[in-house]
């Protein structure tokens, strides 16, 4: 079942905020103030604003985005899991609740070639370390494992999001954040990925 999809169109003021935050907040004492004197509104105004474009579903949340590898995080895994379909939705919050697991979704399958519904990208130091915690999301599939592998990351190609450019940008099109992607389990942490 496919999600329903909501357009939602933006003004120019959102879109001029979109382009100010996209790539991160400005590093100073007081961004929103910093933000409302480029957009000529008050902090608490960019608040309002961003709050709106958060209960709207366009913004999902705003964080911190740790460099991993600058943190000696290098070893990168994307661990695949072959479980029943009909578990994958139970079993797919629990692993993307582990700490050291950034995304975790249910994908399709390509039988026979690849049998894999379950991701989870794990963030470790060695690949050891890797196949470590690969075994305790093992140990949580418990029977419901029927195999897996873990394909490492070999360096980054691309580590930004989605970015509001051109004619387009006075809409996005997002799943509906009522009903969510049957296919997205969680996304946290590392990259935040649109599906």
């Amino acid at each position: 079942m496919k999600s329903e999809l909501l357009t939602v169109f933006l003004d120019a003021f959102d879109r001029d905020l979109i382009a100010l935050t996209q790539t991160g907040l400005p590093l100073v004492p007081r961004p929103y103030h910093y933000l409302g004197e480029q957009l000529g509104l008050s902090g608490e105004e960019v608040v309002l604003r961003i709050k709106a474009l958060q209960d709207k579903g366009v913004i999902r949340r705003i964080g911190l985005i740790p460099n991993h590898y600058r943190l000696g995080y290098r070893a990168n895994g994307m661990t695949v899991w072959d479980v029943p379909d009909e578990q994958a939705s139970d079993l797919g919050p629990q692993i993307g609740a582990l700490p050291f697991v950034s995304h975790c979704y249910r994908r399709p399958r390509y039988l026979p070639e690849w049998p894999y519904n379950l991701f989870a990208m794990v963030h470790a130091r060695t690949r050891a370390e890797v196949e470590d915690l690969a075994g305790g999301i093992a140990d949580i599939l418990g029977e419901h494992r029927r195999g897996h592998k873990i394909l490492y990351s070999t360096r980054i190609l691309k580590k930004t999001g989605l970015r509001l450019t051109g004619s387009y940008s006075n809409q996005i099109t997002k799943p509906d954040h009522q009903t969510g992607s049957p296919n997205q389990i969680k996304g946290k942490g590392v990259q935040e990925c649109l599906e």
